[in-house]
């Protein structure tokens, strides 16, 4: 495997006057390339997974060439397929694009009552010190209903993610136990991901879950890390270099995206 060009982006904060307490040991947020990449069809992986569990417990991301969604959850990486199913990478699997953090919570928030997807995130949402910071978020729980997608691997030449998502299969569930994991960003990270939510679900059994689209959940814990800087590293591969991430279009990421 090339070696690949490390970029380290540190984001500095002063500590919020609304009564939150910052553990001072948050970890980092460490990236693999940049979302727009992928937008592009950059669709190689460029890191094993054994590098990336040195660098986290919790994540999301793809795999090498684009084959299902990832979800690193407790230290165990698992891959949902286009079939559905979950599966356990090898260690030398290869990722496009991660982002990975090792998780350790600063906030907690009980849900006792039902609320939809877009209830769910804006309680969490609501409940941020700062839309200045980037967080991990985690939520445990039991949902009446959840739909997720995921995508089929891809043969070179790599068509753009926008193409590839129109034929992607979607999978929904109904009364099922399970983990939602992922990120909210600020929106000044828009040129190396996507600000807001990027959520991924796994059940609570490990045969079933993806990129999360939407749910309904009934009860369950949402556990939040604030954190506080952020590691990228950049591909080095001439079809990364070749490509023209100044155009990538932010309006069909979103589109994407959710």
């Amino acid at each position: 495997m090339k070696k690949t060009v490390y970029v380290a982006i540190l984001f500095v904060f002063i500590s919020i006057m609304s009564g939150a307490s910052f553990a001072a040991d948050s970890g980092a947020l460490y990236q693999v390339s940049t979302l727009g990449a992928l937008q592009e069809g950059f669709y190689d992986g460029v890191i094993s997974l054994d590098v990336l569990k040195d660098k986290g417990d919790f994540g999301i991301g793809t795999f090498d060439s684009l084959d299902g969604e990832m979800l690193l959850l407790d230290g165990v990486f698992y891959q949902v397929r286009s079939d559905g199913h979950v599966y356990l990478p090898a260690g030398n699997t290869l990722t496009p694009f991660a982002e990975v953090i090792w998780f350790k919570e600063d906030m907690t928030l009980p849900i006792s009552r039902s609320f939809t997807y877009k209830g769910l995130t804006g309680l969490i949402e609501t409940a941020f010190p700062s839309r200045n910071l980037p967080y991990a978020v985690r939520v445990d729980g039991e949902f009446s209903y959840v739909k997720t997608r995921s995508v089929p691997a891809q043969v070179k030449p790599f068509s753009r993610l926008a193409e590839v998502v129109k034929t992607q299969p979607v999978f929904e569930m109904k009364n099922i136990k399970g983990t939602i994991i992922g990120f909210w960003l600020p929106q000044f990270y828009g040129g190396i991901n996507m600000p807001g939510f990027h959520l991924h679900f796994i059940s609570a059994d490990k045969k079933s879950g993806g990129h999360l689209l939407d749910c309904s959940i009934t009860s369950g814990t949402v556990l939040v890390e604030y954190i506080h800087n952020t590691s990228l590293t950049l591909p080095e591969k001439s079809d990364f270099f070749k490509l023209d991430l100044d155009k990538t279009d932010k309006k069909e990421l979103e589109k994407i995206e959710k």
